[in-house]
């Protein structure tokens, strides 16, 4: 590999920042659901703020394809450090965060998802070599995830503190405040930016010549490559649903399925996550396994089945331990999907074209996520044990996104095949 040493900086750059980032990301549902009570405006919030990156993530695509990805990254981490550490300093200044500024956190760091982990996967192409693409995704899942994992482990202790007596040793650390956790957060996009501005690398796809018309008219030329290859667009679409789903569940489903239906504490919230993301990283070490067994399009056929049973198992259950040993399974699921549906995609869409036509998927899914959170929102989800009635609806919206798969299963395998040679 050419690049080598610029794809292992870009990841550490990534890892560091993500890792705060993910103790953030948890907190700040928990912080809405348990110590302020207002799970439902949170929902509410969450699907307001979701939608309006429709319109950024259309936008955010033809940045990615216009600019240099490695000056986006240096512009977002530069962003990010001054967003998190004015409210940061805020809120040590007052003396607390106001529920405003928690959401305008949250708020941002959205958006930065729906212009970061385009230009993440947009890099990652344009710096690999074509027979290396199903090893850079799973690398850049299985770094990502266990930083997750770490991430995940330190809000356990952030989040509600840690007090242990073995023998004579006690070790005791109070819970962090939510400005503590920002000023973290933001201290390691400094970290990142060296290390991006640190990255020299040769492209190992051709160069071609950016369009210089407006973003909408660069925008359409990304619709226009989908129209032309609707199995593509098909596929792109069928498999993001697992993400959706994933996405809502972590955000904002468990934190209100462990608050009013297990009623148990933010422990097993965080611990949840932890299980979720080791998952993730047990399905980027053997996604390649599996993929000598079944082709791609199987492989992301039996995953979704996988994700839909576990939809369907927390809907009927109301015990812990389901709900960990599940984490898992969503993790092995969500992160095997997204591998191989990103593979797939990097297989078949130019890079000069890629992050439109991502936006175009990712448009749609930013519009189908913000629907199903508003329809989480109604005060019908927060009472009792009701979220379980969001499971069922996410296992069933999965098991539908399956059909096309099923439907176009020989074009889409004989698609992969003459490719491949």
């Amino acid at each position: 590999m050419k690049n080598k040493k610029a794809l292992y900086t870009l990841l550490t750059a990534n890892a560091i920042s993500q890792f705060a980032q993910g103790i953030s990301m948890l907190a700040i549902p928990w912080y809405f659901a348990k110590q302020l009570g207002e799970a439902s405006f949170f929902a509410t919030f969450y699907a307001i703020a979701t939608f309006a990156t429709l319109f950024w993530g259309l936008y955010a695509g033809t940045l990615i394809d216009k600019f240099p990805r490695k000056n986006i990254f240096l512009g977002l981490c530069a962003v990010s450090f001054t967003v998190l550490a004015l409210v940061s300093g805020y809120g040590f200044f007052a003396g607390a965060v106001p529920m405003t500024l928690v959401a305008l956190v949250f708020c941002f760091t959205i958006f930065n998802y729906n212009i970061h982990y385009p230009t993440l996967y947009a890099f990652g192409q344009e710096i690999t070599e074509k027979e290396n693409y199903g090893k850079t995704n799973s690398l850049l899942e299985v770094i990502g995830q266990t930083t997750n994992v770490l991430s995940g482990a330190m809000a356990i202790v952030l989040i509600e503190g840690l007090d242990i007596h073995v023998l004579d040793y006690h070790l005791q650390i109070e819970a962090w405040s939510i400005q503590k956790i920002f000023a973290l957060d933001a201290s390691t996009y400094l970290v990142a930016m060296a290390l991006i501005k640190s990255i020299k690398y040769i492209p190992t796809v051709e160069k071609v010549a950016v369009s210089k018309e407006n973003a909408w008219v660069r925008l359409k030329e990304g619709v226009q490559f989908l129209k032309s290859n609707p199995l593509i667009f098909h596929f792109g679409n069928a498999s993001y649903t697992v993400f959706i789903f994933v996405l809502i569940t972590t955000h904002l489903l468990w934190p209100m399925y462990i608050d009013q239906h297990l009623q148990v504490e933010g422990d097993i919230y965080a611990s949840t996550k932890v299980l979720y993301a080791l998952g993730a990283v047990i399905s980027g070490f053997f996604i390649t396994k599996l993929l000598k067994l079944m082709n791609t399009v199987v492989a992301v056929i039996l995953l979704m089945t996988i994700a839909t049973v576990a939809f369907t198992l927390l809907s009927v259950s109301q015990n812990v331990m389901v709900l960990l040993g599940l984490g898992i399974f969503f993790g092995v699921s969500n992160a095997g999907v997204r591998i191989l549906r990103v593979t797939y995609l990097f297989n078949h869409i130019p890079n000069h074209v890629i992050g439109r036509s991502n936006s175009v998927f990712q448009s749609i899914n930013i519009f189908l996520r913000s629907a199903f959170i508003g329809l989480f929102s109604f005060d019908f989800f927060s009472e009792g044990s009701n979220i379980i009635w969001a499971f069922v609806i996410a296992a069933a919206a999965t098991l539908l996104s399956i059909v096309p798969l099923v439907v176009y299963y020989k074009r889409l395998v004989g698609r992969e095949k003459l490719t491949s040679n």
